[in-house]
């Protein structure tokens, strides 16, 4: 015959000091994970660029004609130029880390050719772009969402 055990008709109540605390230990915990999830693991602002971008874009292309890497830290471009590039087909590669995406506006002697752009997950992106003619070509890099980390380079395509 199975035993049977006593069954306690109420559950014995804590007290009272215990009944009062125990809803401010959970918010006070539920607070405390909810700043510790916010709070970037590293800040931008602190964060060391080249070796970020030796994970982030490891090798160079043959042939490099522009490349830069760096902090977008508000909504300001920034802003590279290469004097002499031939014309012809040239890729950009870029990546970013941060939140949003990055943008890269490509002129020649002045005049816009393309736009290549890169979203903050750490993944490098390709933009194809073509030259029509020699010159001076700049690379203008922005986001919206700064701050951010930034790399890209312009090479000829393969």
């Amino acid at each position: 015959m199975p035993s049977r055990l006593p069954v306690m008709p109420h559950a014995p109540k804590a007290p009272a000091a215990a009944r009062r605390i125990l809803p401010l230990m959970l918010v006070a915990t539920a607070l405390g994970a909810a700043v510790a999830g916010c709070a970037p693991v590293n800040s931008v602002e602190n964060a060391d660029v080249p070796k970020w971008r030796a994970t982030a874009m490891p090798t160079s292309a043959p042939g490099v004609v522009l490349q830069d890497s760096g902090k977008i830290l508000n909504r300001d471009p920034i802003v590279r130029e290469a004097a002499r590039v031939p014309a012809g087909k040239y890729m950009v590669t870029a990546v970013c880390e941060g939140t949003g995406k990055a943008f890269f506006a490509v002129s020649l002697d002045g005049k816009p050719v393309a736009e290549a752009g890169a979203a903050c997950n750490g993944r490098q992106e390709t933009t194809r772009i073509t030259l029509p003619a020699a010159g001076r070509v700049q690379i203008s890099g922005s986001s919206v969402d700064a701050p951010l980390l930034y790399a890209y380079q312009m090479a000829p395509a393969q």
